[in-house]
């Protein structure tokens, strides 16, 4: 797993702080990565992964969105590893804008969620790869690289994962913000009136959304919701 401990190292710099020839060589050609992870646990099993691979280098760190974009602008990273679920804001929209100052920016959505429309909003938003916390450090370690020489990557049981929804209808942002409420314990009068529509038109967005999602009732359609990603509690 990501977290157990790194049997291989780094070489240690000289005496005097100076470094070998050949590590200095080597240094050169690195994957200069930056992760942005606010759990400490994850954070260790990064550098711990990282440090045993020979072509690769953390280089910067950051806990949060707003760090992460000021630290993407003064390390330029080869590669950025970025959980979903940031203190301060989603990945996804921490992705978006760095890619609108940094169109080549090359990020691997790094995070615990395994729902289809948090895989689906990353892709959209441009994440070169979507990799799943649980793996085995291997398939990070593969798809920092197959992101580096400039491909997409995807675990099959994600691909997989994905593809048993295609073609199914997504709810709209307005449905979403009805089953929001409704996740709040929300009557369909209150919607309306937080809305400022109709309570007709929020019984036909629920009844829109229980259709899309396959669900028995607005609670059901929910807990649909919120296991595929596209609500989170």
């Amino acid at each position: 797993m990501l977290t157990q401990q790194a049997t291989d190292h780094l070489p240690s710099v000289g005496s005097r702080g100076t470094w070998s020839p050949t590590f200095a060589a080597r240094n050169q050609n690195q994957i200069r990565v930056m992760s942005v992870e606010s759990h400490p646990v994850f954070l260790e099993g990064l550098r711990s992964v990282l440090a045993s691979q020979l072509d690769m280098r953390l280089i910067a760190e950051a806990t949060n969105g707003l760090e992460g974009i000021a630290s993407y602008r003064r390390h330029r990273p080869d590669i950025t590893l970025m959980e979903m679920q940031l203190p301060d804001a989603k990945g996804t929209e921490v992705l978006s804008k760095i890619r609108d100052e940094f169109p080549r920016a090359r990020v691997i959505i790094f995070t615990s969620s395994d729902c289809c429309g948090d895989i689906d909003r990353a892709l959209r938003a441009g994440a070169s790869a979507y990799v799943l916390k649980s793996a085995m450090k291997e398939e990070l370690i593969a798809a920092v690289r197959s992101v580096y020489s400039g491909r997409k990557y995807l675990p099959s049981s994600l691909a997989e994962h994905l593809a048993t929804h295609i073609g199914e209808e997504t709810p709209t942002a307005r449905e979403l913000d009805v089953l929001r409420l409704a996740c709040n314990g929300h009557r369909n009068k209150q919607i309306a009136d937080v809305l400022s529509i109709a309570e007709s038109t929020v019984n036909f967005h629920i009844k829109n959304l229980t259709d899309k999602l396959g669900a028995n009732d607005r609670t059901h359609a929910v807990t649909i919701a919120i296991r595929r990603g596209y609500l989170h509690v």
